[in-house]
């Protein structure tokens, strides 16, 4: 299977620093000197979507912009590209959910993937008037996504559980293609609920070791489910010409870290109700030193960032070659991001991905374009060899 590779779009706006938001950071706390418009927005979707990533991944929360209606409107400036849009359960009635994706997928044309996200921290969640705690929240999810794909598959629907309440329910139109489900979470309330209605378990970017001891547990509830999942892991990537570019662009990124920042950013982060923001945590437990985790793979950005908070760092070689080591564990989908956004998805995309697919691991979306083939020169008797 071809690798599948979705970018990010920063929804609470790009820097050329890292930029915070997410599980246990203040609400307000995120931005950066690119404000989230439509036009920059727009400038990194199309980007990604030229380079050859199958789809971009955008966040929910206070401290960003409305998913569904951010891409609803990306998609009047790509043509191609697909939006996982990050929503959660509980704050809007699984009818309405169901209805809103169908209409999503006709309009676009069928390029709506769905990432679900129970919500991890409470004191947020009460803002937005959900007073369950996060195991009751993941109950209601799973009666949720009960209800959304038997709307999906047509049915009528009625459902009087401890959390969702519908009757007679039924959608005019279902979606064609119905969109995939992607789902994360790492506590023992997350994953009975992960296999039995994702599509896509996705995991934050651990060391490989880690991933595999938690793709095992995955795999044997989804075996005991009967279902088989596909894998995905969200990394942020910093790539270049050689590991020395790479990793003094890391250095750069950590030393533009007001230490009193660190701080405080760690202090809410460690009341995050998240288990995966725990495992994140315990991955650097709060210092600059030994940010390198595993080979190539960096801790700096859960200093001062919430969930994902690891990168791939290294020469486009190394980037591919740690790739291929998660694939090899069984993840077939990456999502990936990088300050700024724009141009780091250049580096990765005219960087990495050629060599993914000279190695017959991935395949442009569209075709392979024409990029990779030697330039022919003017009045020179030998073409160009294209750059490695």
């Amino acid at each position: 299977m071809s690798l599948t590779f979705h970018w990010f779009l920063p929804t609470y706006g790009d820097s050329r620093d890292i930029v915070g938001g997410g599980h246990g950071v203040p609400i307000g706390t995120a931005g950066g000197a690119r404000p989230a418009s439509v036009a920059y927005l727009g400038q990194i979707a199309r980007t990604a979507e030229q380079l050859g990533f199958a789809g971009a991944l955008t966040p929910t929360g206070a401290w960003c912009e409305d998913a569904w209606l951010s891409t609803a409107m990306l998609t009047e400036v790509t043509e191609r590209l697909k939006f996982l849009v990050a929503f959660r359960p509980g704050l809007l009635s699984p009818t309405l959910a169901a209805q809103m994706a169908s209409t999503f997928q006709r309009l676009s044309g069928g390029r709506l993937l769905l990432n679900v996200v129970t919500g991890g921290e409470s004191a947020e969640q009460r803002s937005y008037g959900d007073f369950l705690d996060k195991d009751a929240r993941y109950a209601r999810a799973d009666e949720f996504l009960h209800v959304v794909r038997s709307l999906w598959r047509g049915e009528t629907v009625d459902h009087d559980g401890a959390h969702v309440r519908v009757e007679g329910a039924r959608l005019t139109r279902v979606p064609d293609p119905v969109p995939p489900v992607y789902f994360g979470g790492s506590s023992a309330a997350a994953l009975p609920v992960a296999v039995r209605h994702s599509d896509v378990y996705l995991t934050w970017g651990e060391p490989p070791a880690q991933v595999a001891g938690k793709l095992d547990r995955v795999r044997g509830l989804a075996a005991e489910a009967g279902r088989e999942l596909r894998y995905g892991i969200r990394l942020h990537v910093i790539s270049r010409d050689t590991a020395e570019e790479a990793w003094a662009q890391a250095r750069k990124l950590l030393d533009g870290i007001p230490e009193a920042d660190v701080r405080a950013v760690q202090e809410g982060l460690r009341r995050s109700e998240s288990e995966g923001q725990r495992r994140m945590l315990d991955l650097h437990g709060g210092s600059r030193d030994g940010l390198e985790v595993s080979p190539n793979l960096w801790a700096g950005f859960g200093l001062v960032r919430g969930g994902a908070g690891t990168a791939l760092v290294g020469s486009h070689t190394e980037v591919a070659d740690r790739i291929a080591e998660y694939h090899a564990l069984g993840l077939d989908e990456f999502i990936l991001s990088g300050h700024p956004h724009l141009e780091e998805a250049y580096w990765f995309g005219e960087g990495v991905l050629p060599i993914l697919r000279r190695r017959g691991l991935w395949r442009h979306p569209a075709g392979d374009p024409a990029a990779d083939a030697p330039a022919t020169v003017p009045f020179s008797p030998q073409p160009v060899p294209a750059r490695v």
